[in-house]
């Protein structure tokens, strides 16, 4: 009996110790899925730095392409009745700024200005490991929350505003003689504005120090502009720049020498170089002969056909007949 058990047992250790062959490819696919996500995990996010030029110069060149559609839909009513689009101006930016939108971030595609800028959205708050990070610019678009919050923000908190302050302004809320509650509103308004451009100050300081999220309306959404292709420089020519840099300081040359051009001196320096005036026939013909006066009425007399004329003389104080070569009548 002890032989038997010590054959099972023999024969159940033999089996123990040679798995099938499949065994190991089973157990690699298993565990394969835990190790990448723990490699991937422990992986490094690559630091990435955008240039806050390019940031900076995007938003601008927006409202400027927002400036030029603006002009362009004005001169569409140039010959409606004047000032009939000034009441409408708030919505009229609005409207513009929604298209914009509409056209842009809408449909994933960046924005005119970030378009010349190489530059694009990308949400922060996905915090998603991928198989492949090669250059760090990796990441998924905004999602349809914060493109819905970013048009709520930029086209309606602006149209509001400006709606609001406008309104309170016509209505005086700010002056004195208004009742209690206007004017609480009036400092409530202020209050919230100081309250803005302080955020917003505080804002910038951060952007040029850490290069993130360039607006207020950015940080709160976690909407950070990066690059959309590693390998592309900036399609903005500073030719228009330059020449308006040069012709702002030659303006402000010319503002500061004009002054100086009409004291005395500089009238005394360039007088020799003027047109003499006593070689004027125009002046021979006004001018008083003696004193060089220009006289009051000058006519004819008639039958002689002499020209005469009456002067105020200063020295003295009377008035006097004379002819054309100076003779006294």
């Amino acid at each position: 009996m002890d032989r038997a058990v010590t054959l099972a047992f023999t024969s159940s250790s033999s089996s123990a110790e040679v798995p099938p062959p499949d065994t190991w490819i089973n157990t690699y696919h298993r565990l394969q899925p835990q190790w990448s996500s723990s490699s991937l995990s422990q992986q490094p996010v690559i630091p990435i730095t955008i240039s806050r030029v390019n940031q900076v110069d995007a938003s601008r060149l927006d409202v400027e392409m927002s400036a030029m559609l603006k002009e362009q839909l004005v001169k569409v009513f140039s010959l409606m009745k004047p000032g009939i689009l000034f009441q409408y101006e708030p919505e009229l930016d609005a409207f513009l700024e929604f298209l914009i939108w509409r056209f842009s971030i809408w449909v994933d595609k960046p924005t005119p200005g970030n378009s010349l800028m190489n530059l694009r959205y990308r949400d922060e708050r996905v915090m998603e490991a991928r198989e492949k990070v090669r250059t760090g610019l990796e990441g998924p678009g905004l999602t349809v929350a914060q493109k819905i919050w970013y048009c709520i923000a930029t086209v309606g908190g602006q149209y509001i505003w400006t709606r609001l302050h406008s309104f309170s302004a016509f209505r005086r809320w700010g002056d004195s003689e208004q009742r209690p509650l206007a004017q609480r509103a009036w400092l409530f308004l202020q209050r919230i504005e100081g309250f803005y451009r302080a955020a917003s100050f505080g804002n910038l300081l951060v952007f040029l120090l850490t290069g993130k999220y360039r607006s207020l309306i950015e940080r709160a959404l976690r909407a950070r502009l990066i690059y959309g292709s590693p390998n592309m420089n900036r399609a903005v020519s500073f030719e228009y720049m330059n020449r308006q840099l040069v012709w702002n300081e030659f303006s402000e040359m010319l503002l500061l020498l004009l002054p100086l051009l009409n004291s005395s001196s500089f009238k005394n320096l360039f007088r020799p170089f003027s047109k003499d005036k006593s070689s004027d026939p125009a002046g021979d013909e006004t001018s008083c002969p003696i004193c060089q006066a220009i006289p009051s009425i000058p006519f004819f007399a008639l039958p002689c056909r002499h020209r005469l004329v009456t002067a105020q003389f200063t020295n003295p104080p009377q008035t006097r007949w004379v002819y054309k070569d100076g003779t006294q009548i």
